[in-house]
């Protein structure tokens, strides 16, 4: 076993605990903390299969902007967590078989009958002027073309549906609407008063009268 092999198995530990400490985090903020960590093991399991721009870009738009959206649509939403986990048994019978049936569906396609290592063996070395750029590129606008553009609008659904879950209206929240203040006038803010004027009454006569 070569060193590579250790670092390889060092990362995909790593990459399960955070993936299931992502899905059994009570806190919505430690989730996507762990989230990250699992990012950045992925990164680096891309490093060691010599796709350094996949590497690289795991870390730079999922780490450095997506999660920071995660964080602040998770704090945004203002989730009540005792209001979450009211009826999580009454649907832990479902969840678990559903959980169950997917590990089984995903062991049977990845497991060692079709990604064992006499299956696929490890990556052959690159040459110099090798970019693994121009072939993501040539892949994902070639061979996978429609499930890229399938992903795509899956996206689009989730920043629609994340719009849709801010802009809720809440008892707690104070709208402005922009164009009623613009069209605000004098009369609408001020409002005269005509009041009699008074006579000042002197100190003295004050104390008399009392």
């Amino acid at each position: 076993m070569i060193f590579q092999d250790y670092v390889f198995y060092a990362l995909a530990a790593i990459l399960l605990f955070a993936g299931l400490r992502v899905i059994t985090a009570r806190n919505p903020v430690h989730a996507a903390l762990f989230l990250v960590l699992a990012f950045f093991t992925a990164s680096g399991i891309w490093l060691l299969l010599e796709a350094e721009f996949l590497a690289i870009a795991l870390v730079l738009v999922y780490v450095g902007a997506v999660m920071v959206l995660f964080l602040f649509v998770v704090m945004m939403l203002d989730i009540n967590l005792d209001k979450l986990r009211e009826g999580f048994w009454d649907y832990a019978p479902l969840a678990g078989f559903v959980g169950a049936l997917m590990a089984l569906e995903m062991a049977s396609v990845v497991g060692a009958r079709h990604f064992g290592p006499s299956r696929i063996g490890a990556p052959a070395p690159h040459p110099a002027d090798y970019s693994n750029t121009a072939e993501l590129g040539r892949q994902l606008y070639t061979d996978y073309v429609l499930p890229f553009e399938l992903a795509a609008v899956v996206l689009l659904v989730a920043i629609v549906a994340a719009i849709a879950l801010t802009m809720r209206r809440r008892k707690d929240s104070k709208y402005i609407d922009p164009a009623e203040q613009v069209r605000v006038k004098r009369s609408d803010r001020i409002r005269m008063v005509s009041m009699p004027a008074e006579k000042d009454v002197p100190a003295e006569q004050g104390r008399e009268q009392a």
